[in-house]
């Protein structure tokens, strides 16, 4: 048996931690040192390091929450949020063909951040999303609204049926946001379109996002909610992400500077009122006639012949140069008036980018994969990663 240094008791009669009773073959005794060494290869084997050098726990089954929860308190600092994807959407990319150098471009950068999220390896993923007047409609429109249960309504080209929205989680997300101060609706019928669907599906390639929840953010239809606010969301998001029992992956889709051709309710023909008011579902022939009418103005405005307000390369040099610099208020003092004028009826979607970068907390990393102005797809297109600080 090891010698003791002299005046401390022998280690086969000092007492067990917290216990008073001496230490017989019964009951063995641990110091702090030999209790780490038991503890590390167990916490090893639970956890791998994540694309941000921090450890991340491993991927856990439904059953096993409690013990991945268990695991990041004892560790302390662990970040459950394992990145954020920001990104255009562009709903004719399909039909109206980009110059093959322009596409190969994009589909590298699009490559990139595939390899990103597969690396993540996220469980759960939260998409920020603006809707385009097909799932929210002036009867009561939110300016924030969390899918509870909803479906998929599969507009140009996306996949169409009911999403997989942990319940559960998503109304522990919505009781968290409204604790911090932030008022969101919810919804167990949400009609989710290319907004949020296009993104996901085209960066699951390389890794399924299949288990989602998506959050409205109102961008459409005035009034629209303000920055601050916004930011708000973003901010109680990453908060909850951060103690969550899985690896989130958060995602902002929408901008940057694009005016497609959406209805506007002070000038709309009294049948097109009725439907921004009371909504409904659209008819083959009438969503024919909304797409073509987008891969119309795409060829249009390539051609120099548009109607639509053309692209803003320099307004969104800005926005991205200050996202990447963390500057999440760059737009607190302009009106939505303004950003209509400039980044078009689409350009207010960037508040998508806005609440997820948000989520990301302070001193985040950004990393800017893409940005090109692209006529045929009616959209400044950019693609943005981010991880937490």
């Amino acid at each position: 048996m090891p010698r003791s240094p002299p005046g401390r008791a022998p280690m086969h009669e000092r007492p067990c931690m917290g216990c008073p009773v001496r230490s017989s073959s019964r009951h063995p005794v641990f110091t702090w040192r030999t209790l780490w060494q038991c503890v590390l290869p167990l916490v090893k084997s639970l956890l791998i390091f994540g694309p941000d050098k921090r450890f991340v726990p491993r991927s856990f089954s439904c059953r096993d929450d409690a013990r991945a929860v268990t695991t990041a308190r004892f560790l302390g600092g662990v970040y459950m949020i394992v990145g954020s994807v920001c990104m255009s959407h562009s709903p004719i990319m399909d039909k109206n063909r980009a110059s093959p150098d322009t596409e190969k471009r994009f589909h590298a950068a699009l490559n990139e951040a595939r390899n990103f999220v597969a690396a993540a390896e996220p469980e759960l993923t939260v998409v920020f999303y603006p809707d385009h007047v097909n799932g929210f409609f002036y009867d009561l429109l939110p300016s924030f609204c969390v899918g509870i249960e909803g479906q998929s309504i599969g507009d140009y080209g996306t996949a169409a049926g009911k999403l997989n929205i942990p319940q559960d989680r998503a109304l522990d997300l919505v009781r968290h946001v409204m604790d911090r101060g932030v008022d969101t609706a919810i919804s167990y019928r949400m009609e989710v379109d290319h907004g949020a669907m296009q993104p996901v599906e085209l960066l699951a390639d390389a890794y399924p996002l299949s288990r989602i929840i998506p959050i409205f953010i109102n961008s459409a239809a005035d009034p629209r909610p303000n920055f601050e606010r916004v930011r708000a969301i973003g901010e109680a998001v990453g908060e909850w992400a951060r103690a969550a029992p899985e690896r989130v992956l958060v995602l902002g889709s929408g901008g940057l500077s694009h005016d497609p051709p959406v209805p506007a309710l002070a000038t709309a023909t009294p049948e097109v009122r009725a439907r921004l008011i009371n909504g409904g579902d659209l008819s083959h022939e009438q969503r024919m006639i909304r797409q073509n009418r987008a891969t119309t103005e795409g060829i249009a405005m390539r051609a120099g012949n548009s109607k639509l307000l053309p692209l803003d390369p320099a307004w969104d040099r800005m926005l991205l140069d200050a996202f990447l610099a963390g500057k999440l208020d760059v737009l607190d003092d302009t009106s939505d008036r303004s950003i209509t004028e400039t980044g078009g009826r689409g350009g207010h979607e960037v508040r998508t980018w806005v609440a997820a970068l948000a989520a990301m907390g302070p001193g985040y990393a950004a990393r800017e994969l893409f940005y090109e102005p692209i006529d045929e797809w009616i959209t400044g297109m950019g693609i943005l990663s981010a991880t937490a600080a």
